[in-house]
């Protein structure tokens, strides 16, 4: 591992495939010029709509999706992460893949999300993501990089529940990606702390891209795309508005911590 700039993108994603990706293409570009070398899209970043539009057209936005992150990969010689996009399974649901691609566009790693968001919220909105999305059934893989550290993989509803995290500690884990579409709602309130909890515990980056704003009718993201190092200090942040949160990954400043806290070394029940 060697120190490296890592961002975090924010997108307000929309239900055309074309114009997300537009978007998308835009702020790895943005992010790139800043000499980011590991990129992160967030969950949905190719379609965020109306679930039944989604699934009619799952075949398309996992095809393009994927030629689409292979291409970036190779054009900018970078390694980047498609936070989350629907894959038809067979049995007329998706699974929300993250999938993580090298400069070459070669897959390094994929993650289908295990998590679900059946949740009814006091603001009214009711989601339930099981109606179109099959749960994962395998835990999220450890990348091990030698340029960029153990990559560990989840997607936004995982960081509420610190299980899965501690497994991807126990499996080496030195950078978390967190891609994510939170609710305006829950975000305002639990998104950061959430976050930095994820970080201290496990003493560890957390590298999370974001949606943003309205995307449709019902939907609102509540943003703040960020980078945060294992002591849980906000390195980067994006706000409300589409952009790029780029801050350095530091071995240095990783070994400082685990050094000075040692708390994974504690641990009695593992």
């Amino acid at each position: 591992m060697r120190s490296y700039l890592a961002a975090a993108v924010q997108m307000n994603s929309v239900p055309d495939l074309e114009k997300n990706l537009a978007q998308a293409e835009d702020l790895i570009d943005l992010a790139v010029r800043q000499g980011a070398e590991l990129i992160g899209l967030p969950e949905n970043f190719s379609f965020l709509g109306d679930e039944d539009a989604k699934l009619a057209q799952a075949e398309a936005i996992a095809q393009g999706s994927e030629k689409f992150l292979k291409t970036m990969a190779q054009r900018y010689q970078v390694t980047l992460l498609g936070g989350g996009f629907p894959v038809p399974t067979g049995t007329g649901k998706v699974y929300n893949t993250a999938l993580l691609l090298d400069p070459s566009g070669s897959e390094l790693a994929r993650y289908e999300k295990v998590h679900l968001f059946d949740v009814n919220l006091p603001d009214g909105n009711t989601y339930q993501e099981s109606s179109i999305v099959l749960a994962g059934t395998q835990l999220p893989p450890v990348y091990p990089s030698k340029e960029f550290g153990n990559l560990g993989l989840s997607v936004c509803y995982d960081v509420r529940f610190p299980e899965l995290y501690r497994h991807l500690a126990q499996m080496g884990a030195e950078v978390l990606f967190v891609p994510a579409a939170f609710t305006a709602y829950t975000g305002k309130d639990h998104w950061q702390v959430l976050l930095q909890a994820r970080a201290i515990e496990n003493t560890c980056y957390v590298i999370a891209p974001a949606q943003t704003g309205k995307h449709n009718a019902r939907r609102q993201s509540h943003g703040h795309a960020a980078i945060i190092d294992p002591w849980g200090l906000i390195l980067a942040e994006v706000e409300e508005k589409p952009g790029v949160a780029i801050a350095s990954i530091e071995p240095s400043r990783l070994a400082q911590v685990r050094r000075q806290m040692p708390s994974l070394q504690h641990r009695v029940f593992i």
